[in-house]
């Protein structure tokens, strides 16, 4: 056996101290008061311009950052908004709302955390946003009990925001209709003359979230009249969508609501290649209105749909904060107009 020499473990040098507030006030001349007004944009004191750039400037030169966990203690709340991560897949426009959100929240200065608890139940999930001690959570999606709720305003957390469909107790809410996204889609292919409509439905795990309420929202608009409904399970792969075209014309469809610009500029580059005539065949309509569909042809026929203002949001979320007894607050927000393009 062949034995491997032991070396001797090399001394590392100490690691360097830690600057300090202390340290920064002294290399700028003030005090450490001054210096926590400056860092910490307190704006009930005045500090003149010079005096403001000496702080940063020695904080700089230093290497200091102010101590989130100590300036917690002296507010009695951190500034620390959670936002976890959405449990599906997050899209183009969803993403650009997000990072609204963040620019403004931070504009409050709010530190923006995001977090990823993929499998987790939203009231354990709960558990665990809690032991960082947000100031606020801005959940995404379903799932969130009043339980939940409870959990996180037990642990400090002065604001709950959900944006869903449903209201949840306890929590301040955004109301997302999908359901009216759906009904823009089919109303408008009833009122081109399509009788017999596919709405697709996506495989992905979590998207039900939307796609149902959004089928619910096409059943509504051809209520009560002849036009007829049919699910159509789909994938976002590219062999999915040509097995699903591939059979397209045995289906009898003449329109189809995509569930959203992605899914259905993927059917119809599907149902091209088995030359399926769009629109004059089929009528397709998706929804977000993404630059994408434009540049298509023919264009995508699509729902646009108007998301929350992130500044709207975040101004919700401080007014929360700063009255964490006032009663929760509850707005609809979603906009869904068609915009109506030559694929329909």
């Amino acid at each position: 056996m062949v034995q491997i020499p032991k070396q001797p473990v090399p001394s590392s040098p100490a690691p360097p101290a830690v600057p300090t507030s202390a340290d920064v006030a002294r290399l700028a001349g003030v005090s450490r008061a001054t210096v926590s007004y400056v860092l910490n944009n307190t704006s009930a004191v005045r500090i003149s311009e010079p005096t403001r750039r000496r702080v940063h400037e020695a904080a700089k030169e230093l290497g200091y950052v102010p101590h989130a966990a100590a300036r917690s203690l002296r507010a009695g709340h951190s500034r620390m908004v959670l936002m976890p991560s959405p449990n599906v897949p997050a899209g183009p426009l969803y993403s650009r709302f997000l990072s609204e959100l963040q620019w403004a929240l931070s504009r409050l200065d709010y530190t923006v955390v995001q977090y990823g608890g993929i499998g987790l139940d939203r009231d354990e999930a709960a558990r665990a946003w809690a032991e960082l001690r947000p100031v606020a959570v801005i959940v995404p999606g379903g799932g969130l009990g009043a339980e939940g709720v409870h959990v996180l305003k037990r642990s400090g957390a002065r604001a709950v925001v959900t944006l869903g469909s449903e209201r949840v107790r306890g929590a301040h809410a955004l109301l997302l209709d999908q359901d009216g996204v759906g009904h823009s889609a089919g109303a408008h292919l009833l009122a081109r003359g399509r009788r017999r409509v596919g709405v697709v439905m996506p495989e992905e795990p979590g998207l039900e979230f939307f796609s149902r309420p959004r089928l619910e929202g096409v059943r509504r608009a051809l209520e009560g009249t002849d036009a007829t409904v049919t699910e159509l399970p789909l994938a976002y792969e590219e062999d999915s969508a040509a097995r699903l075209a591939g059979r397209w014309r045995s289906l009898g469809l003449d329109s189809v609501f995509a569930y959203n610009d992605e899914y259905a500029m993927l059917l119809m580059r599907a149902l091209q290649d088995e030359c399926v005539d769009i629109p004059r065949e089929t009528a397709v309509v998706g929804a977000d209105d993404l630059m994408l569909g434009r540049l298509l042809r023919p264009r995508l026929s699509t729902v646009h749909i108007e998301l929350p203002s992130g500044r709207d949001l975040a101004e919700l979320v401080d007014r929360a904060v700063r009255d964490p007894g006032g009663e929760p607050e509850v707005h609809e927000v979603f906009g869904a107009r068609i915009v109506h393009r030559e694929s329909s």
